[in-house]
């Protein structure tokens, strides 16, 4: 029975992997700062941080696969938060690479974002893009097999209110009010349920899925204008949605594939020393 740690795993999609993962009779531990909120009595929890350097590495050193959902994921919490959001995305997830090649784990699945490949996502799509590079790397340099996550917009049971579908259908609950508070009436989103993304989760499993990037979400592009008809008619309320005049900051509206490396210009200075009075200078300056 092979056994998978599951970093993060208290959160809205750990869970659900967590409970996929059990019942494919893998032996699953959760390493998380809070307790789930429901979760199967032999699955093996572990309550602390990604700071707590030994919890982590006796963790890491029992297990045979591990999930990386840890981190700040909150693309607000991350604007406000830049030097944390770095520590705990990228410098916490060097901490997890460097132990997972010190105890030979068989893969790392790592949690990224569909947010890489955009011009928004502000400091939380920096640190995931800065986070593959390091997993990446660390499987060049070491042979640590891989599996990057790049996760689309998902939505189901247990997300809090930061989760956009969420925020709507709760103030739709309680305050009989349709409010897209993410961006404007043009959105459009490819939601996928947590359930079909930690089904998704686990099926990688697979050796054709070793070192390679995975997108997991939906099918179909959905106007967020649909999903706004839809719940009008469901909860039977008359007043008309209200939206953003424009997306909010930091949060793509239509395509998040508005990422593009920006252009270097070449500069050559004035009286350029060349490479033989370069190469000198040196020698002179080494041999005293």
């Amino acid at each position: 029975m092979k056994r998978v740690l599951i970093i993060g795993g208290s959160g809205f999609i750990g869970l659900n992997i967590a409970n996929e993962l059990f019942k494919k009779n893998y032996k699953v531990t959760i390493f998380d700062k809070k307790k789930p909120k429901s979760l199967n009595k032999k699955i093996y929890t572990i309550t602390s941080n990604l700071k707590n350097k030994k919890k982590l590495e006796n963790a890491i050193k029992q297990s045979d696969i591990i999930y990386h959902l840890a981190g700040i994921a909150d693309i607000g919490e991350a604007m406000k938060y830049p030097i944390k959001t770095f520590e705990i995305n990228v410098l916490c997830t060097l901490e997890i690479l460097k132990l997972s090649v010190k105890y030979k784990i068989q893969r790392l699945i790592f949690a990224s974002s569909i947010y890489v490949h955009s011009d928004q996502g502000g400091f939380y799509r920096i640190s995931k893009q800065a986070s593959e590079l390091c997993v990446e790397e660390f499987s060049k340099r070491y042979d640590l097999n891989y599996t990057i996550l790049r996760f689309g917009t998902v939505y189901g049971p247990n997300a809090d209110k930061r989760n956009n579908l969420t925020k709507i259908v709760s103030d739709a609950l309680n305050k009989k009010k349709l409010n897209y508070s993410g961006g404007t009436s043009r959105a459009i989103r490819r939601y996928i349920h947590v359930y079909d993304a930690a089904k998704a989760s686990c099926e990688i499993l697979k050796n054709k899925f070793i070192n390679k990037n995975i997108l997991i979400t939906g099918k179909k592009n959905i106007k967020i204008t649909k999903i706004m008809k839809l719940l009008s008619k469901i909860l039977n309320i008359k007043s008309k949605p209200s939206y953003e005049k424009v997306a909010k900051k930091g949060h793509y509206d239509v395509t998040p594939y508005t990422y593009k490396k920006k252009q270097e210009i070449k500069f050559f200075p004035k009286n350029n020393i060349s490479i033989q009075e370069g190469l000198a200078s040196l020698i002179k300056e080494l041999s005293l």
